[in-house]
């Protein structure tokens, strides 16, 4: 079992100690470190894997570890992109949400959404589960073709109420309060959910490796894939259906209470409010499931369940 997920397993199997794991695997500032060093740290970690089962010994061996969560996939051992890094994401969808909170015009909301989109798409790519095979890459480009009509058809969805409402000029209060406070929250989160499905879906069609407690693939479940992939989606959703309802709410109290009198200040406490819940509940959506995902061996493939008399196997859930 790679290192990375006998981390998660042995310091993460509650949801508090997940999100205070992730909240440190999250700082921007391990994105600064060279390929050569995250290298180094995978020495690191092998010698100090025994110790995997009680607190981390110490800071040199703790940071070596969340370089490594932060960087390093745990399915193929390779170097993660650094724009599609864990510590990355924050960043780099932050501006992407609060331009598609904006209420501009449909087509602004399209590119918007298009971009931000696209952006989590190929993160979700290059952090899915690795172990799918692939061995005449036709998973690659089912995955490319998938990709592009997700990310296409999301964005259309997110700005088709913008679309309707120009088209057919309804400008009625019932109308604005629905296109630009209500249908954004859930149409946002179930988008962001449905990209995560579509180009995932190669995971519960094919499978994904399951291990023993000791890291020996025992096979390949399709089971196994569909919780992956449940879970992944379901976690995406809430992160930024969180991100645009929470502060679509505080923003009702703020304008009530006149506490930001003109535009420019509204707009700022928007930006903050915005800022504040992702950063939140980005390390709170990724802490939901266990990182090194179980499953109940009776909820197997028969192949697999008669290979084995462990009760419970694993197996990695991506991002």
């Amino acid at each position: 079992m790679d290192a990375n997920l006998r981390l998660w397993r042995e310091q993460g199997p509650s949801f508090f100690q997940r999100f205070l794991l992730w909240a440190d695997a999250l700082d921007p500032l391990l994105l600064f470190a060279s390929s050569d060093e995250i290298r180094r740290t995978r020495v690191l970690i092998e010698s100090s894997e025994k110790t995997l089962s009680v607190p981390i010994p110490n800071e040199q061996t703790k940071q070596a570890f969340l370089l490594s969560l932060s960087s390093i996939h745990p399915d193929t051992g390779k170097i993660i992109p650094g724009f599609f890094r864990p510590p990355a994401f924050l960043p780099l969808t932050l501006p992407l949400v609060i331009a598609s909170s904006l209420q501009v015009q449909a087509k602004q909301i399209f590119v918007c959404q298009f971009a931000f989109h696209a952006y989590t798409t190929a993160f979700t790519v290059l952090n899915a589960n690795g172990t799918t095979k692939d061995e005449d890459n036709s998973l690659q480009q089912k995955q490319l073709l998938f990709s592009v009509g997700a990310v296409s058809y999301a964005a259309l969805i997110g700005a088709l109420p913008f679309i309707f409402m120009n088209r057919y000029t309804l400008k009625s209060p019932l109308t604005q309060l629905v296109v630009k406070k209500l249908l954004p929250v859930p149409l946002f989160g179930l988008t962001s959910a449905f990209t995560v499905v579509a180009v995932r879906s190669p995971e519960f069609e094919n499978g994904i490796e399951v291990m023993d407690r000791n890291g020996k693939v025992l096979g390949v479940s399709k089971k196994a894939g569909a919780k992956a992939v449940k879970e992944t989606a379901l976690s995406r959703g809430v992160l930024f259906g969180t991100a645009f309802f929470l502060p679509a709410v505080l923003m009702h109290f703020v304008e009530r209470s006149n506490f930001a009198k003109t535009s420019r200040a509204l707009a700022s406490v928007r930006m903050l409010l915005i800022t504040s819940v992702l950063a939140g509940m980005l390390p709170a959506s990724l802490s939901m499931f266990p990182q090194c995902g179980e499953i109940k061996r009776a909820d197997l493939e028969p192949e697999i369940v008669s290979s084995t008399e462990e009760t419970v196997l694993f197996y990695n859930r991506g991002i």
